[in-house]
């Protein structure tokens, strides 16, 4: 672990993301497949995604939506990004963790995330994880009044529990590899205990 704070972890830098970027190449079709994010999340609007695992649907009894659902399931467009997949799954397993949900975002050039909590039975037990494929400058965050500035080839986990705001002050698309850990009891950085 190369660098640390109370809202912010980074588990490793100098990771080859040229191959994800590859497979981003050859389907630049795939941002705009499903545009539900940034259109029903208003503090994603600025964002293009690519869904890789999501919420199992039909939503069980009690859940008032996808952030009290703790089943996902593999998603339609992962079939064209195996690696960035595979990727989330072997560093959940290093993590002694259980992969969750996956997706690929593009923050616009100009663009803002705007602050928000991540709320909901689904983050409350698993940690937020950023790969940084692409970003001129690198990537500030903003989480609990921290801001960490990510870099390409970094990863990391930070507290998506408290309010953050993330922001792409350069002139192309910030691309990150965003991920949920399910640590195993007791482990994680940022996940609380289950709600009894």
């Amino acid at each position: 672990m190369s660098a640390s704070g109370p809202r912010f972890t980074r588990i490793a830098e100098g990771i080859d993301v040229a191959p994800l970027l590859a497979e981003l190449a050859a389907a630049p079709d795939m941002w705009l497949v499903d545009t539900s994010r940034q259109r029903k999340v208003r503090c994603q609007r600025d964002t293009q995604n690519i869904f890789l695992r999501v919420a199992k649907k039909p939503l069980p009894p009690g859940a008032r939506n996808a952030n009290d659902v703790h089943e996902s399931r593999i998603a339609r467009s992962a079939a064209r990004f195996p690696r960035a997949l595979e990727l989330c799954k072997q560093i959940a397993g290093r993590q002694g963790g259980e992969l969750g949900r996956a997706t690929l975002v593009a923050l616009q050039p100009g663009g803002w995330v705007r602050p928000h909590v991540d709320g909901g039975a689904y983050y409350r037990v698993r940690d937020r994880y950023h790969l940084v494929l692409k970003s001129a400058g690198g990537s500030p965050l903003t989480a609990g009044g921290e801001t960490a500035v990510m870099r390409e080839g970094e990863l990391w986990v930070f507290d998506n529990k408290a309010e953050h705001d993330a922001r792409n002050r350069s002139d192309e698309p910030r691309i990150h590899l965003i991920f949920d850990v399910r640590p195993p009891p007791g482990g994680g950085y940022y996940a609380l205990p289950p709600v009894a």
